[in-house]
């Protein structure tokens, strides 16, 4: 199909890679657990769209940039790396304070700004990684055939499947952390503000990690 092959071992792998804990997975969760399956759903949505930017990258050539240009995958790296810091600065700090939107009770009212915050974060987690760009660069290929009659349109469509498979699954890992939600919105701020330190301190190692990620 659009000359691609083999893709139901494509549909496989990457269901085993959207389940495998990363940044993304750990920022829907934490999102989840502590402004409930509304602020979820929307961290997963902008994951998502960060993916498409990167299936776009790939069929557009950018990636390949990013691969070859020393520069390019550095600038991104670093950017990426210091965004994950401010968001573990802000973790830190909700943990010592318990002030901030994190600690709003699970019948609050809606708020659709904060929604799109969070969507803009997960946006910009996903599309600040140069390891997410690798990654479509190398395991897309894999499954388009060599005389496709379009390559990018079997990239497209490809980066596509990726995204819908992975939607699904973080939208499943948002309706069981909202179960957890519920169940330790009962024990007051202890469980919120450990929750905060840990993402905080998770967030932190893993900025670290990003920095020292090499093409």
């Amino acid at each position: 199909m659009f000359g691609t092959h083999d893709l139901p071992l494509f549909v496989a792998t990457a269901l085993v890679l959207n389940a495998t804990p990363g940044v993304d997975m750990l920022f829907t969760l934490s999102r989840t657990l502590q402004q409930g399956w509304r602020a979820g759903i929307a961290a997963a949505l902008g994951i998502m769209a960060g993916c498409i930017v990167h299936t776009f990258a790939a069929a557009l050539g950018l990636a390949a940039l990013m691969a070859t240009s020393a520069f390019a995958f550095s600038a991104i790296k670093w950017l990426g790396a210091a965004y994950l810091l401010w968001l573990a600065w802000g973790m830190l700090r909700a943990a010592a304070y318990d002030s901030d939107v994190n600690a709003v009770p699970v019948l609050a009212a809606p708020d659709a700004a904060s929604w799109t915050r969070v969507f803009a974060q997960g946006f910009l987690t996903n599309v600040l990684n140069p390891k997410v760009a690798l990654f479509f660069l190398a395991l897309l290929p894999q499954f388009i055939a060599a005389d496709a009659p379009n390559k990018p349109l079997a990239f497209l469509f490809l980066g596509a499947v990726f995204v819908v498979g992975g939607a699904l699954f973080l939208f499943a890992l948002v309706a069981l952390a909202h179960r957890l939600r519920l169940i330790a919105n009962g024990f007051g701020r202890t469980p919120r503000r450990l929750l905060n330190l840990a993402g905080g301190a998770l967030f932190a190692f893993l900025a670290v990690r990003l920095a020292q990620a090499q093409r």
